[in-house]
């Protein structure tokens, strides 16, 4: 028997599957773990809201999140589609295409930063990379604390807004990405208000006073409403009680997992530590 015959030829590695995904959460994800979607909703309005990770220019637009396009869709071929509860209405039409998997986060009552690692190793285990969940949980984990060593041990309470128009924001607290992030930053969050299932109460800007806190704003503002701001004497009154200058970061999804969790670590961090802004 020749040396050929006693040495077997490699399998392989079988093509990782091509996954479709309504939801920018799933797609942060994906991206993250080195696998981008073939297809995702509202390719730019991610890019708007959620910042990075960036996605590839292979990538196709379905459309709306709420009403994707269904034929393209169906001429893209996925192997699997992914999706949120927030489109569970969805799931009949879409699984006429292809199976569909449905991913849960921000579940009222359980930790939010352990959910988020079970949706990194289930969405893993779905494109078969279990191994790089693992290092983008731990790399996730060790650039927060290294973070928090970064910070002032001083820091205020923060009061962390979102701007839905001139005069309503969300403020964010428990059971949402920015408290998971915070808390392992070793903060204070200054809200201790109600929040719905996604961490954050819809609220005017006058439930904001009086509160002993530093204000950061996450972008994006809405259409005009930087400008209203400028001359509404209730917001410049907040900006003058802040417990120094407010902070304004740029977009970071806040219904995200780690990819966001980070970036907001990052941005945070960055903008406290700024020498202006200290």
């Amino acid at each position: 028997m020749t040396l050929c015959c006693l040495i077997s030829t490699p399998t392989a590695l079988a093509d990782p599957p091509r996954i479709a995904t309504l939801d920018w959460t799933l797609a942060e994800t994906l991206q993250a773990l080195d696998t981008p979607p073939m297809a995702v909703a509202q390719i730019d309005a991610y890019h708007d809201w959620v910042g990075e990770p960036h996605l590839p220019d292979t990538v196709a637009d379905l459309g709306l999140r709420t009403q994707p396009n269904l034929e393209l869709l169906s001429d893209l071929d996925p192997d699997r589609i992914l999706i949120s509860p927030m489109f569970a209405n969805l799931t009949p039409r879409l699984s006429r295409i292809a199976p569909v998997k449905n991913f849960t986060l921000y579940t009222p009552g359980r930790d939010t930063w352990q959910e988020m690692r079970e949706l990194t190793r289930g969405v893993a285990d779905v494109i078969g990379r279990p191994a790089a969940a693992e290092q983008l949980i731990e790399d996730a984990e060790s650039r927060i604390a290294e973070l928090r060593q970064q910070l002032s041990d001083d820091t205020p309470p923060l009061l962390v807004v979102q701007f839905m128009d001139a005069r309503h924001v969300r403020v964010f607290g428990d059971n949402g990405l920015y408290q998971a992030v915070l808390e392992r930053l070793g903060l204070d969050n200054a809200w201790s208000g109600e929040t719905n299932a996604w961490g954050f109460s819809l609220v005017g800007i006058e439930a904001l006073a009086n509160l002993d806190a530093r204000l950061v704003v996450v972008e994006p503002y809405p259409a005009g409403v930087r400008e209203t701001l400028d001359r509404s004497g209730l917001w410049q009154g907040l900006v003058r009680d802040s417990r120094g200058e407010p902070l304004v970061l740029p977009p970071v999804w806040s219904f995200g997992a780690l990819p966001s969790a980070q970036r907001f670590a990052e941005q945070l961090t960055a903008a406290l530590e700024a020498p202006h802004a200290r």
